[in-house]
């Protein structure tokens, strides 16, 4: 029996040794493969950004040429635009210069005419007052009598 108990011994310790030789080599591989796994997931997480970065990047510019277009678009039309106003406005001031020029010719015609018209009022006035004052000073009737017989 000693030798069944030493023999017994010793399959335990052996036992035991490997069990434990096995679980150091265990959790050594547990390390390892933690070690790759932390290594793949920053691949991932690096292959990730840098995909996300590319397709931020080309919107972005997608973007930036779509405000480009329109801005230059909005700038064409606003441009035509104040050429239509400014055209408008011109064409309404040759217009509005014409219809002044035509009204100040007009009236200063009639201004003359009324000019002369008073001239000559004014003339035969002075003329007839002057006769008057010399008819009286010389003494002659207002009225001279009127050479042609009434009937």
């Amino acid at each position: 029996m000693p030798r069944t108990l030493s023999a017994l011994t010793l399959a335990a310790a052996l036992t035991l040794s490997a069990a434990a030789l096995n679980a150091q080599q265990t959790a050594g591989q547990d390390l390892k493969n933690a070690g790759h796994d932390t290594a793949d997931a920053t691949k991932t997480a690096a292959h990730d950004t840098a995909s996300g970065t590319k397709k931020v990047y080309h919107k972005t510019a997608n973007g930036t040429k779509t405000v480009t277009h329109d801005t230059a678009h909005g700038t064409k039309v606003a441009a035509d635009k104040t050429a239509d106003g400014t055209k408008t406005a011109y064409h309404k001031t040759v217009s509005g210069t014409k219809t002044v020029g035509h009204d100040t010719a007009h009236g200063t015609d009639v201004a003359a005419h009324k000019t002369a018209d008073g001239t000559k009022t004014v003339a035969h006035d002075t003329a007839s007052g002057t006769t008057h004052v010399v008819h009286k000073v010389e003494g002659k009737p207002e009225h001279p009598a009127d050479p042609t017989p009434h009937n």
